[in-house]
């Protein structure tokens, strides 16, 4: 039985995990700590194989005066974790970083692969990137690192921008009909390519994906339908949003950005639901 430690009590990406593989009660046991006040120090961390450290900050923001706390959770905090996880004889550090650290979408078409350099361009990708790095220099023969760059991550509960779209598909007749392409990952595809890497002892770096890239319209249709409406895809205002790219809610729901397919490719399938089922089980 694998023995495993969530840091960051209430996540979303943790509760996910742990209903996931309640599926296997004979497989794994799972423990959460809160990270909030700081009695998670005073925690036995030699119990657990692994640790999934989910606690951050994981919206962006560009206030300046938050910076310096997105730093304190984000990287130093992460830091911190991995030093007491190794000091204590766990095996496996899995870390939830982002596709954010390569920066935002783009007006034209994107795709990253392995060779594509990270470029954050705010300091919540940058924080996540310095996370990295300070936990590269902690991996060794009995302590394997695993990070993962997801894209946005959706599903029933979630938060950020795809509730966002999911209202909007919800009250509005018409929608803006532009070709872009983004990488996403539904939380059930995502909790069980965290499953297997912990059943695989994985280390590395890596960058799981639903296998289908998604056009906004047309997913904005798909929530549409599954709430039996019908929305009338338009390219009226194509136009005027061209001109908006570089604001950053223009961005992130028109925008471009995407993973080579290739880069995620793993050994056993992990993409438990395709698109349109996940579609579905969000929003039914």
């Amino acid at each position: 039985m694998k023995k495993v430690l969530i840091t960051g009590a209430n996540s979303y990406i943790g509760t996910s995990f742990e209903r996931w593989v309640s599926q296997y009660p004979d497989r794994y046991k799972v423990d959460t700590v809160d990270m909030k006040d700081g009695s998670w120090r005073d925690k036995d961390f030699s119990y657990y194989d692994v640790v999934f450290h989910v606690a951050g900050i994981a919206h962006v923001s560009s206030d300046p005066k938050l910076k310096d706390l997105y730093y304190r959770v984000n990287r130093d905090l992460t830091i911190e974790t991995a030093k007491k996880a190794k000091a204590e004889g766990v095996k496996q550090f899995i870390f939830m970083s982002s596709i954010i650290v390569y920066g935002d979408s783009s007006k034209g078409k994107r795709v990253i692969d392995r060779n594509t350099i990270p470029s954050p361009s705010n300091f919540y990708g940058d924080s996540k990137l310095q996370a990295e790095i300070g936990l590269k220099a902690l991996e060794d023969e009995n302590f394997k690192i695993v990070i993962l760059r997801p894209p946005m991550i959706y599903g029933k509960g979630s938060k950020g921008n795809y509730p966002k779209l999911s209202k909007a598909a919800q009250i509005l007749p018409i929608f803006p009909d532009i070709d872009n392409e983004r990488s996403m990952l539904h939380i059930d595809n995502l909790c069980e390519f965290i499953r297997l890497m912990i059943d695989n002892e994985e280390r590395g770096l890596f960058f799981p994906q639903n296998e289908e890239y998604v056009k906004t319209s047309e997913m904005v249709r798909m929530i549409a339908e599954a709430h039996g409406r019908k929305i009338r895809l338009t390219k009226v205002f194509n136009p005027i949003i061209k001109m908006m790219y570089g604001i950053n809610v223009v961005n992130r729901m028109f925008g471009n950005l995407v993973y080579d397919k290739n880069i995620s490719v793993y050994k056993e399938n992990y993409n438990v639901n395709q698109f349109i089922d996940s579609i579905r089980k969000t929003e039914i």
